[in-house]
């Protein structure tokens, strides 16, 4: 039971354990949340895992609702886990599980640290010239070594165009995650942490290729420019047409083509602290445009005044999009 407790979790189930936290104690959850959080909690060992060890951990530290303890933390960067404590406690704020759980998954000797809050991003030149954007919310250690050059992604999303390895050892240039290992020949391209009902990588390829590993075994899989794939630990899923063209948020926005408005909310809410709900009611409304990533709220204002929705806001974290009152 000991080990179980300790185990290292993956960031992205963290999270989530962490976005329930935030819903269920907001005062608008209802039975459909209650019911939807048994369903995600009874899914796997490791989600009940991260549920207990948030409710832990919010019951040590906290003493306002989570909705302000999580955007707080997100902000947290490179801070003296003991310091962060004990300002928290200070303010009566709820030490939010994705940070905790981030410093208990080891680090590989020797890495480099790299990470963005909600809604920021950063561009990072490497030691080869190698370029690498980091998307909201993301984590990444980078390792380079005299065998390889490598990127441990934690979470979140990078945009990575390599260089030629200007030591002239033609070290491999590989992506780490928890589901397998990328290995880049010479290349642009896309990888992001998912966690749709399961934990999972996705490669979009710009430009050359990318060879593909499971963390659990097999014959490599290589995905060519215009292709992207997404996998587990021990499967690959069906390949797919991509974009060659660099993703909006490497130049500061969103883009939406006739998407539908509850997922383009979802990929909103990806870039501000908090929670965005869509009353099914309006879930199905169409949206097209581009959108800067500077202003959400903007966004949100103009994606009610062109499709007619409210806005309602109980909070600054905590937003649902419903029909206007007739």
């Amino acid at each position: 039971m000991a080990t179980q407790r300790s185990a290292p979790l993956d960031t992205a189930v963290i999270r989530e354990a962490a976005r329930w936290l935030v819903r269920l104690h907001s005062g608008e959850a209802g039975p459909e949340d209650h019911a939807a959080f048994e369903r995600w909690r009874r899914t796997s060992p490791e989600r009940e895992l991260a549920w207990q060890r948030a409710q832990r951990l919010s019951q040590q530290f906290g003493a306002v609702p989570p909705t302000l303890g999580v955007p707080l933390l997100t902000r947290q960067r490179r801070v003296n886990r003991r310091a962060a404590i004990r300002t928290l406690a200070l303010l009566g704020v709820a030490l939010p599980a994705a940070w905790l759980g981030y410093r208990q998954v080891a680090r590989p000797g020797g890495a480099e640290d790299y990470r963005t809050a909600v809604g920021e991003n950063r561009d990072l030149v490497l030691a080869d010239g190698s370029q690498v954007l980091l998307n909201t919310d993301t984590g990444v250690d980078v390792v380079y070594s005299e065998a390889s050059r490598l990127l441990y992604l934690r979470g979140g999303e990078i945009y990575v165009r390599t260089a030629a390895d200007r030591q002239g050892r033609a070290r491999p240039f590989l992506i780490e995650t928890p589901q397998g290992r990328l290995r880049a020949l010479g290349t642009r391209f896309v990888v992001r942490q998912w966690n749709d009902g399961e934990a999972m990588t996705s490669l979009s390829v710009l430009e050359h290729s990318v060879e593909v590993s499971l963390r659990a075994g097999g014959a490599p899989r290589l995905v060519n420019a215009g292709e992207s794939l997404r996998f587990t630990a021990s499967a690959f899923q069906s390949r797919r047409p991509a974009s060659q063209d660099a993703p909006g948020w490497t130049r500061g926005v969103i883009e939406a083509s006739n998407q539908r408005l509850d997922a383009f909310l979802d990929d909103l809410s990806r870039y501000r602290p908090g929670v965005i709900r869509c009353d099914p009611a309006v879930a199905g409304l169409r949206v097209s445009g581009v959108f800067r990533l500077n202003d959400t709220d903007a966004v949100l204002a103009i994606v009610a005044e062109t499709l007619g929705v409210r806005v309602v806001s109980r909070t600054r974290y905590w937003v649902t999009v419903t029909a206007r009152a007739s």
